[in-house]
């Protein structure tokens, strides 16, 4: 990022302009470019594209879109991205809020928010940015098998407000009338439950092999080993099998956004 601001301010100089001027040619603040040319603020790919146009680069600064795209989002979201762009079926169990591929934005801004301590405003944004990229995954084709088992507060927790709340709501009907798409409902009244050890979630590969980044049971790291898979996909069959089947499901969530 300091090497890309420092090749920005130098494209910026030789065209002779200064910061607040090149900011407002391609519609951006003056103290945005300075946090820009100094490393402190990843820009978006359309800073880049504007940028590149204003300043005559000939598509040398656009052509860095990719890979700041990429810097943007952290790490540990960046490698989960790649495991869900590459795995056929996905299995994942939420307790405490809706997962993050079935989040609308205006849901996903609200929950970040929740965080204590509060994320800054630029630590926000890639966070954002990061969980609506993984939502490709359900654009692919083909598309992977998708499996979700949400806790019933989760659909009811008006996060936001109720308004964010119906969209979610409205999103989550529209993601589970996929043929590729199963969301399930666990409800708070069932006395028997699998899932008491935190949230799973299992991906498989083309090749055979899974992963599962979990928390609970294996304090959240990546697992891998096939003794431990079994052990989640286990737990993950019980969900399935204690939890509203998709259809009722499915009315459930109706029923739901009609009282909310």
């Amino acid at each position: 990022m300091a090497a890309l601001g420092h090749q920005i301010r130098l494209w910026r100089e030789s065209a002779g302009l200064r910061p607040a001027e090149f900011g407002a040619a391609i519609g951006y603040g003056e103290n945005l470019i300075y946090k820009v040319e100094a490393g402190k603020r990843i820009p978006r790919p359309e800073f880049l594209e504007k940028a590149d146009e204003v300043l005559g680069a000939g598509g040398k600064i656009a052509a860095m879109k990719r890979d700041v795209e990429q810097a943007r989002y952290p790490k540990k979201v960046r490698d989960l991205a790649k495991l869900e762009a590459q795995a056929v079926e996905v299995g994942a169990y939420g307790n405490h809020n809706l997962h993050g591929l079935l989040q609308t934005e205006e849901y996903a801004r609200a929950l970040l928010e929740t965080w204590r301590p509060a994320y800054s405003e630029d630590e926000m944004e890639r966070m954002l940015a990061a969980r609506m990229a993984r939502r490709s995954i359900f654009d692919r084709n083909p598309a992977p098998a998708l499996t979700f088992v949400q806790e019933e507060v989760t659909l009811r927790r008006p996060i936001g407000g109720r308004m964010v709340l119906r969209k979610q709501l409205e999103r989550l009907l529209e993601a589970g009338r996929l043929r590729n798409v199963e969301i399930q409902v666990m409800p708070t009244d069932r006395d028997d439950h699998a899932g008491m050890g935190g949230q799973i979630q299992v991906l498989k590969f083309r090749d055979g092999s899974a992963v599962a980044p979990s928390e609970g049971r294996f304090g959240g790291r990546l697992v891998s080993d096939p003794k431990e898979l079994r052990i989640l996909e286990l737990k993950y069959g019980t969900l399935r099998a204690q939890a509203l089947t998709p259809r009722e499901s499915l009315a459930f969530i109706e029923k739901v956004l009609g009282d909310t």
